[in-house]
């Protein structure tokens, strides 16, 4: 089986990685290289071995979060979609079983907002995983006089944590804000769709969604 820790020192995979983050930066778009994917994949070992799920499963959605932007590298518009035809060929060069394959493309081809749904527990973990992070170091901006509202939502993030209640019954969004430079209408104003879909993937694992910013309880 094709491992997390193999995937990781692959020289194309990498190179595309690199590639995607370099146009999604020429757009001005936040941090999407591999502080981001190697944080998604942390989250969603969290996420998946807390739920009790297989070590297996969690080795698929690894593997899916560190591939699951790549499709940045064809365009922004429906990278979801690209980036999982692209996965499909590496990983099918790469020998990986047709069966976690499917398990993977179809986590990546769901991740993003808009068209995404949590089908099954690596997919919901993967939206989980990434649409929760958010934190000021994804902020390439270092002129905060022309930041956009995502610069100033995420340069706001002082802390970011999702956390599992000890029933596993929810899973909560703990942000810390710096007012200062983002308010909390704007926080919602960019990602309250990504909110919701956190919501629809939180339940298709059991638990249900929260939302805690500057200890207020919002969702």
């Amino acid at each position: 089986m094709l491992t997390f820790e193999e995937l990781k020192k692959n020289e194309a995979i990498n190179t595309y990685i690199i590639s995607a983050d370099k146009s999604l930066a020429a757009l001005g778009f936040t941090e999407h290289s591999f502080a981001h994917v190697t944080r998604v994949a942390d989250t969603c070992k969290y996420i998946l071995s807390t739920m009790g799920k297989s070590e297996h499963e969690i080795e698929l959605a690894q593997i899916a979060s560190y591939l699951h932007d790549i499709g940045n590298l064809v365009n922004r518009i429906e990278h979801s979609q690209s980036g999982a035809v692209m996965a499909f060929r590496i990983l099918d060069k790469l020998n990986m079983p047709p069966c976690d394959i499917a398990t993977v493309v179809t986590a990546i081809g769901n991740h993003d907002e808009g068209t995404g749904v949590p089908v099954d527990d690596v997919a919901a973990a993967l939206i989980l995983a990434d649409k929760s992070d958010v934190r000021r170091s994804r902020v390439r901006n270092s002129d905060k006089t022309t930041f956009d509202i995502h610069d100033r939502v995420n340069y706001s993030v002082e802390s970011s944590k999702l956390e599992i209640n000890k029933e596993k019954t929810e899973i909560k969004l703990i942000l810390k804000i710096d007012t200062q430079y983002g308010s909390i209408m704007e926080y919602f104003e960019i990602f309250m769709e990504r909110m919701l879909l956190c919501r629809k993937a939180a339940e298709k694992l059991g638990l249900n969604f929260k939302l805690s910013i500057n200890n207020q309880q919002l969702l």
